[in-house]
């Protein structure tokens, strides 16, 4: 007994008519250029002229877009700017400061109100941190880089950070720390108060507790208090 293969026959589209039923089991055929140049152009026109009844306008289309534009607008601020920071970071360097030790420096002019960098380290709650500040004192760690969240929660950057640690206090700095929201985490997130040049050094106001002990302050400003606490 012999086989054979099931002609295809030609729709006036272009399309083949599968003899079977099932393009998978008439095989591999090759469709000419003639063919599928007619298929295309009937493609095209079909796409170019939609029936009748789907030309009816969509009452809803103009609330979408109400809704968009709005979702939109209520982005342009913390959680749209820190999307923008994690897929276009700005260039930053540390070096040594002439404030203290090491600091944080712009590579590029940052404009007022912007996301410089995100604070990044270990969540750890008060009584980890109390914990850990002595271990630190006891291995010889001359500075611990925490930075507090909330009530109970403090961020620790002193093993496992980013360059946001080397950044200097400052009693007139040109940035300021927020702490958002994203993803129902709070993060803290260091933003400029003024127009930043490049080489300039990235400072913030620590704003630590009042205590007898003072920590001396070496920002150097007009204004500087003296003490960082």
């Amino acid at each position: 007994t012999s086989f054979s293969t099931p002609k295809k026959k030609k729709r006036d589209d272009g399309m083949r008519e599968h003899v079977t039923g099932c393009a998978r089991s008439e095989g591999y055929y090759k469709i000419d250029k003639k063919d599928k140049l007619k298929y295309l152009n009937n493609s095209r026109a079909f796409a170019e002229e939609p029936p009748a009844d789907t030309q009816v306008r969509n009452p809803r289309v103009p609330e979408q877009r109400r809704l968009l534009s709005s979702f939109t607008g209520s982005c342009d601020s913390d959680l749209l700017k820190f999307n923008q920071l994690k897929f276009r970071k700005k260039k930053l360097k540390f070096c040594k400061s002439h404030i203290h030790d090491w600091g944080l420096f712009a590579m590029e002019p940052i404009a007022a109100d912007e996301m410089v960098i995100e604070y990044v380290g270990q969540n750890i709650r008060q009584v980890i941190a109390d914990m850990r500040e002595k271990r630190y004192e006891d291995e010889g760690i001359g500075s611990s880089y925490m930075f507090r969240v909330d009530h109970d929660t403090i961020i620790d950057a002193t093993k496992c950070g980013n360059f946001a640690r080397f950044i200097n206090h400052s009693c007139n700095p040109n940035c300021y720390a927020k702490v958002i929201t994203v993803e129902s985490q709070k993060k803290i997130v260091i933003y400029s108060k003024q127009h930043i040049n490049v080489n300039e050094e990235i400072t913030y106001d620590y704003k630590f507790p009042i205590e007898d002990v003072k920590i001396p302050c070496l920002c150097g400003s007009e204004n500087c208090r003296g003490t960082l606490n």
